[in-house]
């Protein structure tokens, strides 16, 4: 007997295709929120996953507990918050976090932790040098890592955010090994050409870089135009004569 016919091509077309972004234990969660906000404003769906360790650094960056139960209201919370801890500082619509779907970091049965699952990619960020290990060596001793590995056997795109200094010799054998199995290395190290003049703007541009990498377009930072004192050139002030 043949196989019922299936129309893929309207399938495909209805099909949700989220990044996922993992946010472990490293310092550094403004990062994070940068990118899931970047993202909702692409149009994209976001699977979260958000690591044990990382609960007690976003307790302590933001106040914000994240709580399993109640994930959707602490997640409106902290996409709120800006990068200098003022609460309401960005809006957050209920049609954005509509496409958000929040993973447990225990549930090793959810959906992105197999291949079949469709997914565009993962981001993780921060990446502890804990998670850097576990991922490179493929432990998969929770979710984030699972995915990870998933992300790099299905050879969809991977990057992490590492957030971490100085790097000893261990941590920089992991990440070019992550590297080496086609993962993008990208050490959250904000860069001061784009004229930054608040806190935001550096972690902005880190999140924006992340963005970048995954092909998502964004306006996070301004981008170098060959131009020397860009970053420095006051936009609203007119030329001098």
């Amino acid at each position: 007997m043949e196989p019922p016919h299936i129309d893929t091509s309207k399938q495909d077309s209805g099909r949700r295709r989220p990044w996922v972004v993992g946010i472990s234990g490293a310092s550094g969660t403004p990062y994070a929120a940068s990118v899931v906000r970047g993202l909702l404003a692409a149009g994209e769906a976001v699977d979260l996953i958000v690591s044990r360790a990382s609960r007690l650094t976003l307790l302590d960056e933001t106040g914000i507990a994240f709580r399993d139960a109640h994930w959707r209201a602490d997640l409106r919370e902290w996409l709120a918050r800006g990068a200098d801890g003022k609460p309401a500082t960005f809006p957050v619509t209920e049609a954005e976090l509509a496409q958000v779907r929040y993973w447990a970091a225990g549930d090793l049965a959810a959906g992105p932790s197999s291949g079949s699952y469709p997914v565009k990619g993962m981001l993780i960020v921060p990446a502890s040098t804990a998670c850097v290990a576990g991922v490179a060596l493929g432990l998969s001793k929770d979710l984030l890592q699972r995915v990870a590995s998933v992300t790099l056997k299905e050879r969809r795109r991977l990057v992490v955010a590492v957030r971490e200094t100085p790097l000893n010799g261990p941590t920089l054998k992991h990440l070019v090994a992550l590297d080496e199995a086609g993962a993008v290395v990208l050490p959250a190290s904000p860069a001061f050409y784009a004229g930054a003049t608040h806190i935001q703007d550096l972690v902005d541009f880190v999140a924006g870089r992340v963005l970048d990498a995954a092909e998502v377009p964004h306006g996070l930072y301004r981008r170098w135009e060959g131009e020397l004192r860009g970053g420095s050139r006051n936009e609203e002030a007119p030329d001098a004569p």
